[in-house]
């Protein structure tokens, strides 16, 4: 299924793509922008979907999940970075342990009610809801991207679909499949059981988070620190633009890549950790150090 929905979905966006520049019709950017920004997320969700391990875990739950845990994720994520950052070195560590936070929250919220909680189906839940925050998150950059100083630019719109759909799977997706696992791995029906290791993995995954999103501006500092000439620093210092090399282009854009690909790998490494786990899961007696919080009125209680 999952195979067949990506294969259409991207026969529409390519067909979308050439109308919308053939015609320049700006009725279709919606469509688009829509297309383009939901397809890879949708299509993950849908294959792991396949993959549950319990009959709670039905099409409307991961619909709902999907959409309004990541409007609950992009929109408290926007809230608390708008009151809560400030322009500093420590912007984008801020950005992630936010951003981490409230889909897990979301998460939690969502699937309080099931009666049964495996690492498998927190892992695909963790994943949906990631994945839906991805979509969003995409739509919004997409359109960005459009509005240009030049006007309405359709290949920057296309280009960020592109670039942000290759990247997906290994983004807000991957994060939140990590903690949703662990976050259901001794959960009952009545409540949820926050754990060190939990802990733990919040802080990995944001930190993740934080060093992909400021992996650009790390590239530059160390092209320049490799490369620089005294009068880029000068420029830099005085908020101005310095023109790069050539060769100074190439080394930002392969450290970049190399930087993001090694974040890459170390979160699918844990995925794949937390997935062998699953399939081995015998749930016993909780951590000695652990937190009940409970899913109905009772108050959260320590283990």
């Amino acid at each position: 299924m999952w195979l067949r929905m990506f294969g259409a979905g991207l026969v529409l966006w390519i067909l979308s793509a050439l109308v919308t520049y053939l015609t320049g019709n700006p009725n279709l950017i919606p469509t688009l922008v829509l297309l383009g920004s939901f397809l890879v997320p949708v299509t993950f969700v849908a294959w792991a979907f396949e993959r549950r391990d319990s009959g709670e875990i039905t099409a409307e739950l991961v619909f709902r999940t999907f959409i309004v845990g990541g409007v609950l994720g992009v929109l408290g994520a926007s809230v608390l970075e708008t009151y809560l950052l400030y322009p500093s070195a420590w912007l984008y560590v801020g950005v992630g342990l936010i951003e981490e936070a409230v889909k897990l929250a979301a998460l939690a919220l969502l699937t309080r009610h099931l009666a049964v909680k495996s690492m498998r189906d927190g892992l695909i839940l963790g994943a949906t809801v990631g994945f839906g925050f991805a979509a969003l998150e995409s739509a919004g950059y997409a359109l960005t991207a459009l509005f240009t100083p030049q006007g309405l630019s359709l290949t920057d719109l296309v280009t960020t679909e592109l670039l942000r759909g290759i990247l997906a799977p290994v983004g807000h997706g991957l994060w939140t499949a990590v903690l949703g696992g662990l976050l259901f791995a001794w959960s009952t029906r009545a409540h949820f059981v926050l754990t060190a290791r939990l802990a733990l993995a919040y802080l990995g995954v944001s930190l993740l988070h934080a060093l992909w999103d400021s992996m650009s501006v790390i590239s530059l500092y160390v092209t320049l620190l490799l490369t620089g000439q005294s009068w880029q620093y000068e420029l830099l210092a005085r908020g101005l633009p310095a023109a790069p090399t050539g060769a100074q282009v190439g080394l930002y854009t392969t450290l970049t890549w190399v930087g993001q690909g090694l974040i890459a790998a170390i979160g699918v490494a844990w995925l794949l950790v937390l997935v062998a786990r699953a399939r081995r899961e015998r749930r016993g007696t909780p951590p000695a150090r652990a937190y009940r919080v409970a899913t109905s009125r009772h108050p959260a209680l320590p283990l």
